[in-house]
């Protein structure tokens, strides 16, 4: 297993419409995980999520955050981001976002119709990385056949 595999050594991986895993705290310390759609950008994660949304209210009271994307077929890569969330409540920003990461998810039609004319309720939530780790098992011999 290939560890700290450079972004760019990821190929495809961040543009493919896997579903990613976002952990957040809740008020009592224990974790929601959640599964989420989302997009690279600017060096982070970025990705919708409701104004009044649980996510949304544990990153607001503790920034900290865990994003997972990995896949599920060799050569099983994958990446972790431990970051602190910041939260854009700007509608219009969170849906032009939103749009293109629900177009690369449900195609053109299918997304732009998903995705709707109207950011309201809808705020944007960029992850940077703070840590990042970055794996595949592109050199396992076992797997790669």
């Amino acid at each position: 297993m290939r560890r700290d595999v450079p972004i760019e050594e990821l190929g495809d991986l961040l543009e493919r419409p896997l579903l990613a895993t976002l952990a957040t705290f809740r008020q009592d310390g224990s974790v929601l995980l959640s599964p989420i759609w989302f997009a690279w950008r600017d060096g982070g994660f970025v990705f919708a999520i409701g104004a009044n949304d649980a996510k949304g209210r544990h990153l607001r009271r503790e920034p900290r955050a865990t994003l997972v994307v990995a896949e599920n077929e060799v050569p099983y890569r994958g990446i972790e981001v431990n970051g602190t969330a910041s939260i854009d409540e700007d509608p219009a920003v969170a849906l032009e976002v939103f749009r293109r990461i629900a177009v690369r998810y449900l195609g053109q039609e299918r997304g732009r119709a998903f995705a709707g004319d109207s950011g309201e309720g809808l705020h944007l939530v960029h992850l940077a990385p703070g840590r990042l780790r970055t794996w595949d098992f592109v050199d396992d011999p076992q797997l790669s056949s």
